[in-house]
């Protein structure tokens, strides 16, 4: 009588051992399946270290931005001094001989006097630049004035 209830536990327990080493089986193939999947999506060493081919043609206008520009003058008062941070944008293309220009409006919005000029340096791809510009006599009846980037030379990294 008790020899028929130990074989019928003994099969169960083997049906149930059974079914944890098919679990655990499922589980280890796709362990390695993921595994295997995310060493094949990374990068090759050789790719990584190639150089970024540019996206696209240089857009210098569009790629350097203004973060923040602040007119002052110099301790004459006559000087306008811009302490100007640009930003470049690109993901691929370095940015140096930066040319700007400064606008002085009159009241009435009509422009003062307009002056151009070039920042001297380069910016990394996702670099930035803090530049003083001493820039022109600060005119007579100025009410506003702004500063934009016009061009710059560009060069793939």
């Amino acid at each position: 009588m008790f020899d028929a209830t130990q074989e019928a536990r003994s099969s169960a327990s083997m049906g149930m051992w059974a079914g944890v080493a098919v679990v655990a089986a499922a589980i280890g193939f796709g362990g390695y399946m993921f595994v295997s999947k995310a060493k094949s999506t990374r990068p090759s060493p050789v790719a990584a270290a190639a150089p970024a081919q540019p996206a696209g043609p240089a857009d210098p206008i569009h790629d350097l931005k203004v973060q923040h520009a602040t007119m002052s003058k110099d301790r004459t008062g006559t000087t306008a001094v811009w302490l100007v941070s640009i930003e470049n944008k690109s993901s691929s293309h370095t940015y140096s001989n930066i040319q700007y220009e400064t606008t002085y409006v009159g009241a009435n919005n009509t422009a003062i006097l307009i002056n151009k000029g070039t920042i001297p340096g380069t910016i990394e791809p996702g670099g930035q630049k803090s530049s003083e510009i001493n820039d022109a006599l600060y005119p007579a009846g100025t009410a506003w004035y702004k500063i934009r980037i016009t061009g710059a030379t560009a060069s793939a990294q």
